[in-house]
């Protein structure tokens, strides 16, 4: 039954995910549907939990401040909505949930920050945009047979 569950769970999982840690800063990159319209909505904070990280479940907690008020989103790394996660900063915590920063203002947020190779570790978003480039091409592609197509007929 298991094996079962994993082959269904398969289909749904992207093949990278960026590696986002506890105590990063990313900017998630998230597609928002306003009626007939969608758009792209990037939510840049501090990531403050991270969730069942080998899952198809896998989930990010980011808090940041917008318009003086705190504001925490829940992202599921595996959604088609999550279109990229982008780490632009890395600090150095030694906890898993740093809720102690909800009741933290001002400089005392602030947390120590450490090297890590940027382009490795986004490597993976690199990768997730050839592939939903080439899905592009491959639909204009499909568009122009069809309406080269419809004018034959005509």
């Amino acid at each position: 039954m298991f094996q079962l569950i994993q082959q269904i769970e398969a289909k749904y999982r992207k093949p990278r995910v960026v590696d986002a840690r506890t105590g990063d800063t990313v900017r998630v990159h998230q597609k928002i549907k306003e009626g007939a319209k969608e758009r792209v909505q990037v939510f840049e904070g501090l990531i403050i939990r991270t969730d069942r990280k080998d899952s198809l479940t896998s989930r990010i907690t980011v808090r940041r401040l917008a318009s003086g008020v705190w504001v925490e989103k829940s992202f599921l790394l595996h959604s088609p909505l999550v279109l990229k996660v982008e780490v632009t900063k890395r600090s150095k915590v030694r906890r898993n949930y740093l809720t102690y920063m909800r009741d933290r203002t001002g400089k005392s947020t602030r947390l120590q920050g450490m090297d890590f190779d940027k382009v490795a570790v986004n490597r993976a978003n690199q990768a997730a945009e050839e592939e939903e480039q080439q899905i592009k091409e491959a639909a204009v592609e499909a568009h122009d047979k069809d309406a080269a197509t419809k004018k034959k007929k005509k």
